[in-house]
């Protein structure tokens, strides 16, 4: 076609003016016409004709699935919450509610109890357990216009954890940035006391590694266990402990080399404190004169419990000059320890009394010459005073010959978790 005009247009343009003028404006139009269509942006999509077409399609039964016919709910007893509030939180409401209330049952939980409710597709309560005291599962179930209350012991199911920690400022505050509970912490601080002053021995970028157990009910933990194997190191050196029950069915905790970490005697008799006043000279704050401090001042709260360092029988407790009120203990062979200013004594301590290493023989009190709430702490050896902090302290008995070989057997494995939790740290640090 262009080849049409082009003719046309060098045919007419000698031909007339007004024939040629005419040429080209055809010309021109159609050319314009060619680069309309050249720079025009594609046509919007014509929608084609249909229609929506409905199909019933058979579902097989056994596809179906059914609504549930009742369904679990768990909640915490909260402190200063009510039992209308708790109970209306596991979905028991109205009447039921009402005679659970009166029931009285539910008037003893303490706060941090964990209830679990079964409750019905119609909202009425099915079951409803708790953990009540250590080891007993209490259940409530309704029946008629009352209710049936059960008890039965709870089973427990046991897992092993494994868990390590940095040292940034306290064993606890490391404890509680792993999750390691703080009963798994005690435990820790006891099996070390006597290696690790855990007042004054912490450094920062110390670490601990530990296995441990945690019983679980209903497929939720409950609480920590015994400390199966620990590692910590502490100012580069690393000490290592292990749990093994003996031939005797006797049960403590030794290094890997069978040698006993229970001590004679504990280096502290708080589990955690500070040291206020040492060993040594020191100004007496109420004669005011310099005088020999002939034990180790710990500063505590009122009422924190005091534990016998180690095995022993009571000599002496009652009041006694300065010390205000006092126990003096006779440990084995030429030691005895003395704790000062206590408020008062456990059950059971007299005169002849025998105490074990651990066990709980005071607490934390401010009679006799103190300035504030504290426990004054001696430790003698055939009478004489000395610091408790720095006495080489007697160990234990260890494994014994003939039962070393399965000792090795048993702490194998174990370490080999400590060695796997110990080099899981370092890899997440580097």
């Amino acid at each position: 076609m262009r080849s049409q005009i082009a003719i046309v247009k060098t045919a007419s343009w000698f031909a007339s003016p007004v024939s040629a003028r005419a040429a080209v404006l055809v010309a021109l139009a159609l050319s314009g016409v060619v680069a309309a269509f050249a720079i025009a942006p594609a046509a919007e999509p014509v929608p084609l004709p249909g229609k929506a077409a409905l199909e019933s399609i058979a579902i097989p039964r056994d596809a179906l699935i059914a609504p549930p016919g009742s369904y679990v709910r768990q909640a915490r007893f909260e402190r200063g919450e009510t039992l209308s509030d708790l109970l209306e939180r596991l979905g028991v409401e109205g009447s039921q509610a009402s005679r659970l209330i009166r029931l009285g049952t539910l008037h003893l939980l303490r706060p941090g109890t964990v209830l679990t409710a079964k409750i019905s597709a119609a909202g009425d309560l099915v079951r409803m357990s708790y953990l009540n005291g250590r080891d007993i599962v209490r259940s409530i179930v309704p029946e008629r216009q009352g209710f049936r209350v059960g008890d039965e012991a709870a089973h427990f199911e046991v897992t092993t954890l494994l868990k390590s920690a940095e040292i940034q400022s306290s064993l606890f505050e490391a404890a509680d940035a792993a999750d390691i509970p703080d009963s798994v912490a005690i435990q820790l601080a006891d099996v070390f006391g006597g290696d690790i002053d855990f007042y004054r021995d912490l450094r920062k970028g110390d670490r601990l590694s530990v296995v441990y157990e945690m019983q679980y009910l209903g497929g939720r933990p409950v609480r920590s266990g015994r400390v199966i194997a620990a590692e910590f190191i502490n100012k580069g050196k690393t000490f290592r402990a292990l749990y093994y029950v003996d031939a005797s069915g006797k049960g403590g905790y030794y290094a890997p080399d069978g040698q006993s970490l229970r001590k004679a005697f504990l280096r502290a008799p708080l589990e955690f404190s500070r040291i206020s006043s040492r060993f040594g000279m020191r100004k007496h704050p109420f004669l005011h004169t310099w005088r020999q401090h002939r034990g180790v001042d710990y500063a505590a709260p009122l009422g924190t419990r005091v534990r016998a360092t180690a095995d022993g029988v009571i000599e002496f407790a009652g009041r006694k000059g300065g010390y205000g009120n006092v126990i003096i203990l006779r440990n084995t062979g030429r030691y005895s320890t003395v704790y000062g200013h206590l408020r008062g004594f456990a059950r059971g301590i007299h005169r002849g009394a025998r105490v074990e290493q651990g066990e709980i023989i005071g607490f934390v009190g401010q009679t006799g010459w103190a300035t504030g709430p504290h426990l004054h702490y001696e430790f003698r050896i055939a009478g004489v005073a000395r610091n408790p902090l720095a006495v080489a302290l007697p160990a234990a008995v260890p494994v014994s010959e003939w039962e070393l070989p399965a000792f090795r057997r048993y702490a194998r494995p174990v370490l080999a978790q400590l060695d796997l939790v110990a080099a899981s740290t370092v890899a997440l640090q580097e």
